[in-house]
């Protein structure tokens, strides 16, 4: 069951001898049972930071995260997290590295059902050499699911990927979302991304970062990348990173960054 998550003032500095470094800046978010929100933001800015304290792999300096009424102190079993690289374990199988995601459940389900969720059926023998780059994000997520997370973190998954295989995990991502029904946050750097996949877009400012914006996706899920309704808000988030003078020969199917602003 998809879990609600509450960052409440939360702010993150590291420190490095005498030097502080503040990345994140009194960040509010409440994100509801089964949302998809996505965090768009400029290089460096702090969303991965934001995703590791959710995910209780660090902790804020001040503020706090709750995923449902409890605070998140540790490493959180309700949450499950895929990075940009898959992680796999090379002298494992696919099925293996899949099984590993429920390590911590009493009487772990089986990967066969993951796999046939993520179209892996056939590869569960195989080992992640023998996978294209796609495949292997593809066993990522389904490593992510076994554990029947309340909340997914997506860190970038798909951005080494080539664009039409990362149109076609952006299609995965989304029946899979539909069928688990998890809460899911999602770092990207791509505003087109984004607006297929989420239903609210949090613009963060540059670092110390900060909620510039909250911008609603109000379209059903799944969606068409073509559709005319997404292009004044994408109009809108692209303005908030000063490209407004590109809108209008922007196409609903390229692929807009906004990464290194």
């Amino acid at each position: 069951m998809a879990e609600s998550v509450t960052v409440a003032q939360v702010s993150k500095v590291f420190r490095t001898g005498q030097t502080a470094l503040p990345v994140l800046d009194h960040i509010d978010l409440q994100i509801g049972h089964g949302e998809f929100l996505a965090v768009l933001g400029p290089s460096g800015c702090g969303k991965s930071t934001l995703l590791r304290l959710i995910a209780g792999l660090d902790g804020p300096t001040t503020g706090k995260v709750r995923l449902g009424a409890r605070d998140v102190t540790a490493v959180d079993p309700r949450c499950a997290v895929v990075f940009q690289e898959p992680r796999l374990f090379p002298w494992q199988t696919v099925g293996d590295n899949v099984a590993i995601g429920a390590r911590r459940i009493p009487n772990p389900p089986a990967p066969d059902a993951l796999l046939r969720l993520v179209g892996l059926e056939a590869f569960a023998g195989a080992y992640p050499h023998q996978l294209s780059g796609g495949m292997a994000q593809r066993a990522a997520l389904a490593r992510a699911l076994i554990g029947h997370p309340e909340v997914l973190l997506l860190d970038e998954p798909f951005a080494s990927l080539d664009a039409l295989t990362r149109m076609q995990m952006q299609d995965l991502l989304a029946e899979v979302c539909q069928a688990v029904q998890p809460t899911v946050v999602m770092v990207t750097h791509e505003v087109d991304e984004a607006l297929y996949l989420a239903d609210r877009i949090v613009v963060m400012s540059p670092r110390p970062a900060a909620v510039r914006a909250v911008v609603e996706v109000p379209l059903p899920r799944p969606r068409d990348r073509g559709d005319a309704a997404l292009a004044p808000l994408r109009a809108t988030i692209l303005a908030y990173f000063g490209f407004s003078h590109l809108v209008p020969r922007a196409s609903a199917d390229t692929p807009t960054t906004v990464g290194g602003v």
